[in-house]
């Protein structure tokens, strides 16, 4: 991979922890994650009007992206209510690499050398292990934010591939991105009020500095890993991404004072040696 692709989707990772730990700040999940989706439709608006329309081809794949992430949105919120940060980010991005990968090579034909396999398994093992023992210790295995957790994975590989292929078709990866989010961000506005009424309108005000610095941090992260996706394989491009689970462990510690754990520093050296071999 090259490298300035590789520090790009690293950075990408940073933010897209960085809004992940937004959502376990001060508002319930479910109300900071529709903040956030409609938040980015309006961060995005003036490179909407500056990237322009996608080419046609890609619209089915951008359409179909729009409704996982309303998925992938819900079920992440769902998975945040109880779960720890350090615990439920990690579950979320682990079997998506491996899973990626396989899916890629086997419908879009892009294989990957031996040295990578090696480095989208390593990561994955760290990010499981994570999973498995990066929780507080004593606390109750909740098997409702670990299932969310696991259905968040799945809409991962889903809307990665999809948007892989699309932004490919769509002649720009920024006018993609853009129409992404601002679909997006109308479809979350429309299931916000459903779910909690004019109560969206009065928390985005009251809230709006935590809902922009998570919009931005979001919008910054995917449209990174929506570019890299047309100039590098997807496999590896999603792969990388989830050295974001570092950057969890760092906040979770950091921000919301969950513990460090032996089995996260493990953890972290995996992803580590998993991220090298990518670049390799």
């Amino acid at each position: 991979m090259d490298t300035f692709v590789f520090i790009a989707v690293l950075a990408a990772a940073a933010c897209h922890a960085g809004w992940n730990a937004l959502l376990k700040l001060d508002l319930e999940p479910i109300v900071a994650t529709a903040l956030v989706a409609v938040a980015s439709g309006i961060v995005v608006v003036p490179f909407a009007l500056l990237a322009g329309l996608p080419h046609a081809p890609a619209w089915p794949y951008l359409i179909a992206s729009v409704v996982i992430h309303i998925g992938y949105y819900l079920a992440l919120a769902e998975a945040y209510r109880s779960g720890d940060l350090g615990q439920v980010y990690p579950i979320a991005r682990g079997s998506a690499p491996l899973l990626t990968a396989v899916l890629a090579t086997m419908l879009i034909g892009e294989g990957l050398s031996v040295h990578a396999w090696a480095g989208v398994a390593m990561l994955a093992a760290g990010i499981l292990l994570l999973a498995a023992r990066g929780g507080r210790q004593g606390r109750k295995f909740d098997t409702r934010s670990v299932s969310f957790a696991l259905l968040t994975s799945l809409t991962i590989t889903a809307y990665t591939l999809v948007d892989g292929v699309g932004a490919r078709l769509a002649g720009s990866a920024a006018a993609y991105t853009a129409w992404l989010f601002l679909l997006s961000a109308a479809a979350m506005a429309v299931w916000g009020f459903a779910r909690i009424g004019p109560r969206l309108a009065n928390e985005l005000r009251a809230n709006w500095p935590i809902a922009l610095a998570g919009a931005a941090l979001s919008t910054a992260a995917y449209a990174i890993a929506i570019w890299a996706m047309t100039v590098a394989p997807i496999a590896l491009v999603a792969a990388l991404r989830e050295t974001s689970v570092l950057f969890a462990t760092l906040f979770s510690t950091l921000l919301l004072r969950e513990p460090w754990l032996a089995a996260r520093i493990a953890a972290t050296l995996m992803v580590l040696a998993g991220a090298l071999l990518l670049r390799v």
